[in-house]
């Protein structure tokens, strides 16, 4: 990668940032709805521990993973109304007349919304240990936490960039909101699949790709060292990532035919 290629992946990302940062309902929500409603869960659900094979005596180490993939889902949000508006106000246009290579705008583009996700990842980490999380990984497992999280957040920006790409339009995005909640209620998330009586509700959980994100995040808090979980955590992260922004970069080039 050259050097010229570096400077405008950097600069891309510096204006995400900025852009970000500079609307507080853009940065507040991934941070605060994802812990409250872990709050509410822990306060609801803590007597689901007590269930035969239930793989934690706290239920708080249990729905730690949940804000994790839940602020992914933000950044998704935040990745495909961002480039949604550089659509509706000309700048992809503008840009196109420039030196400025495509992949530095997409690269730098999701690399900003990542340096958002990598704080809230932190403060998500630092509110589980506040309120008495067991992190059974150790010290060497938060790097590796941190990892997941990022790896998570990209699969779920690519597929907000995809979106705001291929439709233009902020309110589009927004409304795919809801469709990628759905996919977080229907997994793992407030019971282990094995738990779930409801075999209609397992089988969606299995096939889920979700789930097996809150597995890997969830195994680094509970079991410490989970070989399986954490491979199947990072290759369905990694998959989805690759898919997502290989279409989103399809998106980009087709976008800037057309204007």
């Amino acid at each position: 990668m050259s050097v010229s290629l570096l400077a405008q992946i950097g600069q891309m990302a510096r204006r995400s940032i900025l852009q970000t940062l500079r609307q507080p309902a853009m940065v507040v929500p991934p941070i605060l709805f994802p812990l409250v409603l872990m709050a509410i869960n822990v306060g609801g659900l803590e007597a689901a521990t007590s269930l035969p094979g239930f793989p934690s005596d706290s239920y708080l180490d249990f729905a730690i993973a949940v804000p994790f993939v839940q602020g992914a889902l933000f950044a998704a949000i935040n990745a495909g109304s961002a480039l949604a508006r550089d659509v509706e106000t000309g700048f992809i246009k503008r840009l196109a007349m420039t030196p400025m290579q495509r992949t530095a705008l997409l690269l730098g583009h999701l690399g900003g919304v990542l340096v958002v996700a990598l704080a809230s990842a932190c403060i998500y980490t630092a509110a589980g240990f506040a309120a008495g999380m067991d992190f059974e990984a150790g010290v060497a497992g938060v790097p590796v936490l941190l990892a997941l999280a990022m790896v998570i957040a990209l699969a779920f920006a690519g597929i907000g960039a995809y979106i705001g790409l291929r439709s233009g339009s902020g309110e589009a995005v927004q409304g795919f909101f809801p469709l990628l909640f759905v996919l977080l209620f229907l997994s793992s998330m407030s019971l282990p699949r094995p738990l779930i009586e409801q075999d209609w509700f397992r089988l969606i959980a299995t096939y889920n790709p979700v789930s097996y994100l809150l597995e890997g995040v969830r195994s680094i808090v509970i079991t410490g060292w989970d070989a399986e979980a954490l491979a199947l955590g990072f290759g369905f992260a990694s998959v989805i990532a690759l898919i997502a922004v290989t279409g989103s970069a399809a998106a980009l080039r087709t976008r800037l035919v057309r204007t």
